[in-house]
C-alpha cells in the first residue's frame, strides 16, 4: 500500500469516533485532509466542526460542513488530527504544517484526541523529525539561541525565500538533532522560553487513541 492509501485507511477508520449531532475538532495536514474528505460523506450526521487552520476551514467549507469559531463552542467530544511522530505512550511531535498552536488549542477543548497516521510515524523516541516551535517574530533570533543550547540545531522555517508566516502572524523555528527522552519536561521547558508561542510537543496533553495505517490494516492503540 502507498502512504496515501494508508492515510486514507486511517481516515476512514476515524469516522467511527465521530459523535453524531455534535461539533468535532479537525486538524491540519495531508492525513487530516483525507479525514475531511471522509467527513464530507457523512456531514449530515454532525452539527459542524472547529478548524485548526485557515486551510482546514476552507476544505471543510468546500464539503459543505459548517465551521464554528472555537469561542462559540463549550465542548467537543473529539479532536481528530495527524502527527509527524508519535510514541507508544501517545506523545507526539506536530507542526509540520505550521498549525501547531491552533491544533493544541482545539485539542485542549476536546474530550478525546484521536491521532491518525501511517505506521511509519510510530517511533521509540521523539526527535528525528525536526521539532517545530512557533515564535513571536521579533524574538526568533533570541529564541533560536536558547533552543540550540538544548542540543539541537535551530533554523527559521523559510518559504519562497522569506520566513514562513503562520495563521497567527508568527514564525516557525525547526529544531533538528534532538533526542527527546522526556517529552513532557521538554514541552514545559520550551514553552517557558520568552517569545515562544507554542512548541510542537503534544505530551502534557497527548493522544488518547492512535489509528496507525499498516500493510496489515489499521492498528489501534489506546493510551491511559
Amino acid at each position: 500500500m502507498t502512504q496515501d492509501e494508508l492515510k486514507q485507511a486511517v481516515a476512514r477508520a476515524a469516522i467511527d469516533y465521530v459523535v453524531d449531532g455534535t461539533i468535532i475538532g479537525v486538524g491540519t495536514g495531508s492525513t487530516a485532509n483525507f479525514f475531511i474528505d471522509e467527513l464530507g460523506k457523512i456531514k449530515q450526521r454532525i452539527k459542524g466542526a472547529v478548524a485548526s487552520s485557515e486551510a482546514t476551514a476552507a476544505r471543510l467549507k468546500s464539503h459543505g460542513i459548517a465551521v464554528f469559531d472555537l469561542n462559540d463552542v463549550d465542548s467537543m467530544p473529539v479532536y481528530i488530527d495527524g502527527a509527524d511522530e508519535i510514541t507508544a505512550q501517545g506523545a507526539m511531535i506536530k507542526g509540520g504544517g505550521a498549525a501547531l498552536t491552533r491544533e493544541k488549542i482545539v485539542a485542549s477543548v476536546a474530550e478525546r484526541f484521536v491521532c491518525i497516521a501511517d505506521g511509519s510515524k510510530l517511533v521509540n523516541m521523539l526527535g528525528k523529525f525536526p521539532l517545530p516551535v512557533e515564535v513571536i517574530p521579533m524574538a526568533h533570533a533570541a529564541v533560536a539561541r536558547q533552543l540550540s543550547a538544548l542540543g539541537g540545531e535551530a533554523r527559521l522555517r523559510m518559504k519562497d525565500g522569506k520566513p514562513l508566516m503562520t495563521d497567527n502572524g508568527c514564525v516557525i523555528i525547526d529544531v533538528s538533532g534532538l533526542q527527546i527522552a522526556d517529552p513532557g519536561a521538554m514541552e514545559a521547558r520550551i514553552n517557558n522560553i520568552v517569545g515562544v508561542v507554542t512548541v510542537g510537543l503534544f505530551a502534557l496533553r497527548g493522544a488518547d487513541v492512535a489509528l496507525l495505517g499498516t500493510a496489515e490494516g489499521v492498528k489501534r492503540m489506546a493510551f491511559a
